[in-house]
């Protein structure tokens, strides 16, 4: 069911009053029509199955050793205060019997993250969709992000990174996996 926006901008009108404010005034008058428009975007996953993005396979007889997409743009929102986490996401995995275009990667990690989300589950479930999908030997999922319920809000970290990693398969051996992150060009 996609976002309710007129649902959406009752609420966000009723929050500006609730905090004090003129949800009539001039600079505010279209602001609960902006954030439902901003909310439907934000949270398009919810009607999105990830999966199938990865369903026009490729049938695969190398011997390719690893796949890897690094620096996937992330922008999420958190669960908790509805409060955006962006950052990069790096995907590797070794292919078994199938494998896809490399267009189709940041799709999944793109479907996960346009839902509410808290970045650990949402690194284990990219991890999870190659794992199970492709049937992979291996699967190695990085998220690198800045949150700012971290930094907007109560600890006021504003230089603060958070990092999650999920491994399957042949890339949860602690050698293969740090060799792995090493391919990983991160940008600064």
């Amino acid at each position: 069911m996609p976002v309710d926006r007129e649902r959406v901008r009752r609420a966000v009108a009723e929050i500006l009053v609730a905090i004090g404010e003129d949800s009539s005034r001039p600079g505010l008058a279209n602001t609960p029509e902006l954030v439902a428009d901003a909310y439907a975007e934000m949270f398009a996953g919810l009607d999105e199955d990830p999966r199938a993005h990865l369903a026009e396979s490729i049938p695969f007889e190398g011997n390719a050793e690893t796949v890897i997409v690094s620096n996937i743009y992330l922008r999420s929102v958190c669960e908790h205060h509805l409060l955006p986490f962006t950052g990069r996401v790096h995907v590797a995995y070794i292919p078994g019997d199938r494998i896809v275009g490399i267009g189709k990667i940041p799709r999944v990690v793109h479907a996960l993250a346009a839902r509410p989300q808290i970045q650990e589950r949402l690194t284990d479930d990219i991890a999870t969709v190659f794992d199970e999908e492709l049937s992979a030997r291996g699967v190695l999922v990085v998220i690198e992000s800045s949150h700012q319920c971290l930094s907007a809000r109560g600890a006021n970290e504003n230089e603060a990174t958070t990092i999650t990693i999920a491994s399957r398969g042949t890339l949860s051996d602690p050698a293969a996996r740090a060799e792995t992150m090493a391919m990983f060009r991160v940008e600064p």
